[in-house]
């Protein structure tokens, strides 16, 4: 089955349908594990996450965020200190974390270790953060693949998502959980991020991709063919129906796909 593609007419509609989404995923990993274990990009998604989650509750525990049972993870990181304004750590608890109400709880958080962000070399970052996961979802060696209830995801304009650009070698690694970038083409270069077929792997992917710059590229993923190796066509032909695009009416613009107006 293919993605899901959904589209809003601006971040507000957007934003108001995600909300219900990523509750209905908490709910339901609460209800299996009691914990929530999310995974998060940078970019524009950590201002429209808090414009989701930090909108009013109409009370019911169906629409509760229950953040003290969160366990968030970073789908990629810069190898930057974490007060740095490139850290995806820092954007996050700039634009969600810091502003939860107290009586919803505190996440655990889980960056990089900053110890490690001034190596030439990025591996001893990429390996710590591996271990990091391992600590929450078994050893290496007794699961494959550690399987988040839910990954959410920003694309670029070339069709990226975490740190996997188009036409990396990182697209074919097969078996790290975590693998380091020195020559990422955005600034920062050096980096870390989840591998393909952890994110695949995942419960549920959700895409967040706004604005009228995103149309080209779009239509590049849904629709033409030279787009089925961008990694972001690369996720939904790995994950299929798991994976959910939230867009607003200007980054579909043209883009022949099929698209729904609500979950």
């Amino acid at each position: 089955m293919p993605a899901n593609l959904y589209s809003f007419p601006d971040t507000a509609a957007l934003a108001k349908q995600l909300r219900p989404y990523v509750l209905r995923n908490q709910n339901t990993a609460l209800s299996r594990h009691d914990t929530f274990r999310v995974a998060v990009s940078g970019g524009s998604l950590p201002a429209v996450l808090a414009k989701a989650l930090l909108a009013p509750s109409d009370g019911s525990p169906e629409d509760t965020p229950q953040f003290s049972k969160w366990e968030v993870f970073f789908a990629d990181e810069r190898a930057v200190p974490l007060d740095h304004e490139d850290s995806n750590y820092r954007l996050l608890k700039d634009e969600l974390l810091n502003k939860i109400p107290s009586e919803l709880g505190a996440p655990k958080v889980h960056p990089i270790d900053e110890n490690h962000v001034n190596d030439e070399d990025p591996q001893e970052l990429a390996d710590l953060y591996q271990e990091e996961l391992m600590r929450s979802f078994a050893a290496k060696d007794s699961v494959k693949l550690p399987v988040f209830d839910l990954i959410l995801l920003g694309c670029g304009p070339d069709g990226h998502t975490c740190s996997l650009f188009p036409g990396h070698e990182l697209l074919r690694e097969k078996d790290a959980w975590v693998s380091p970038i020195s020559d990422s083409p955005k600034p920062p270069p050096r980096r870390i991020t989840l591998t393909l077929p952890v994110v695949t792997h995942a419960l549920n992917v959700a895409f967040v991709a706004t604005g009228g710059g995103k149309k080209d590229i779009m239509k590049q993923i849904f629709d033409a063919e030279e787009g089925r190796d961008l990694p972001s066509a690369l996720v939904n032909q790995g994950a299929g129906e798991k994976v959910s695009w939230f867009t607003d009416y200007a980054a579909v613009d043209g883009v022949a796909f099929p698209r729904r107006g609500s979950l």
